[in-house]
């Protein structure tokens, strides 16, 4: 594709996912867009749309593809930065996939190539040489393929999650470092003390609900608690507060979001939870995916990311449901005092990069294996370890010769689409903006 085209195409893609969203706030937008300018890394955060188009454009590629693993569930925005801590629902401190606002099924390599190229583009801002970058790919896919194979065969190959126990060096000390947080320092951050009880601070990006709106949302909860595994419990389940926030993550710009306060499993202060209940957008990789079966499975998009999130996740947040609020679907969940990121800046050394690579691809492993056939989904009613197994079989080399590859070409891609991108948005060139 010549610059012009390329050019061309970058704005159709972006206005087409972002037109309407872009009417209704162009602000919020312009603050996105800024984020997505400030590095190649940061525009492939934000134009996921632009990577599933190439998916299915110039970058399409049916290696490893059969009507197994073309559907398996997916994250949809596998990036290096979208791992954290979370305490699962079985009080395990546990280093994962996080983020889930973009799954949905389809192919299993969009989601490793979407990882691969993000370590192309972390290591070439760390001026790691083609073939560093080379190294940690290769660890990454060796990795995610040992883990793979040793869940399929049920045998010792299979490391398991990544927990305090069973991780070592950089994840290690994450892990360790949210163990250090607590919900009480959480809520005095969050809330403040008035007659006795705990009621949210005000602050820039949080504000007041209106009588009105605290009925909607109220009401909202009251059926989103019909979405959860366990019974109603008359206390933990009393709202104290609710509050509205905005300009709350890079993919929601301009859509409203809601706290809840909740009174916990007792009455004890430091035992209260705080939910957010934000709006669910359609999923990028979406548009790309043809299969009915997917699109008409999920009643709206906040039930789509809830039970993808369940699929991908063992042991989710208990927290995690859906609703619906003014006709619009609804993520609801936790936020968990116990979540940490894993913080790239700090890490620099190659070996520890390594070490982190083939966590990650062990992480991934975990993730693409809990959506099978022991699960309640139904959507994708067979084993996918097995599939993907049995897809790759004696071709391994091969396989992680492929992740290598394409890191290297769709991060070099992806560093003169930001320039692009940049250009245009400087330049007034986006409509609505």
């Amino acid at each position: 594709m010549s610059t012009m085209g390329r050019t061309a195409h970058i704005l159709d893609v972006l206005t087409t996912e972002f037109g309407d969203s872009i009417k209704r706030d162009p602000a919020a937008f312009s603050r996105k867009f800024r984020k997505m300018a400030a590095s190649p890394f940061a525009f492939y955060r934000g134009s996921a749309s632009v990577f599933y188009a190439d998916m299915t454009g110039d970058y399409a590629d049916d290696s490893f593809l059969d009507d197994f693993t073309s559907r398996v569930w997916i994250h949809g925005d596998l990036h290096a930065e979208n791992f954290g801590t979370y305490m699962n629902a079985s009080g395990v401190l546990v280093f994962n996939v996080n983020d889930f606002d973009e799954a949905y099924v389809g192919p299993f390599t969009w989601d490793l190539k979407r990882f691969a190229a993000s370590v192309a583009l972390i290591g070439y801002g760390k001026a790691l040489s083609d073939e560093a970058i080379t190294t940690l790919v290769t660890e990454f896919g060796t990795a995610y393929l040992t883990e793979l194979t040793g869940i399929a065969h049920g045998g010792d190959d299979a490391i398991g999650s990544l927990t305090i126990g069973t991780t070592s060096g950089v994840l290690h000390r994450v892990l360790q470092t949210a163990r250090l947080n607590t919900r009480v320092a959480m809520l005095d951050v969050e809330t403040v003390i008035q007659d006795y009880d705990r009621r949210f601070a005000l602050m820039e990006g949080r504000t007041a609900v209106s009588p009105g709106m605290r009925e909607q949302v109220l009401t909202a909860f009251q059926d989103y608690l019909h979405t959860l595994p366990g019974g109603a419990n008359p206390v933990e389940h009393t709202v104290k507060d609710v509050a509205l926030r905005k300009g709350v993550g890079i993919g929601s710009a301009g859509l409203p979001s809601y706290n809840l306060l909740l009174e916990g499993r007792s009455q004890a202060l430091e035992n209260d939870v705080i939910l957010y209940m934000k709006q669910a957008q359609v999923p990028a990789v979406a548009r790309h995916i043809t299969d009915e079966r997917v699109a008409g499975y999920f009643l709206h998009q906040g039930h789509r990311t809830a039970e993808s999130q369940r699929a991908l996740q063992a042991h989710s947040d208990p927290w995690l449901g859906y609703t619906t609020l003014d006709g619009a679907g609804q993520l609801v969940a936790e936020i968990s005092p116990y979540s940490a990121d894993l913080d790239w800046d700090d890490v620099n050394e190659p070996e520890e990069l390594r070490s982190i690579m083939s966590d990650l691809g062990r992480a991934v492993a975990r993730m693409h294996s809990v959506a099978d056939d022991e699960s309640s989904h139904d959507l994708v009613d067979f084993s996918t370890e097995e599939a993907i197994v049995a897809k790759v079989g004696s071709d391994s080399d091969r396989f992680v010769e492929m992740l290598v590859n394409f890191s290297h070409q769709y991060g070099a891609q992806a560093r003169k689409d930001h320039q692009t991108f940049v250009d245009l948005f400087r330049n007034g060139l986006i409509p609505g903006l």
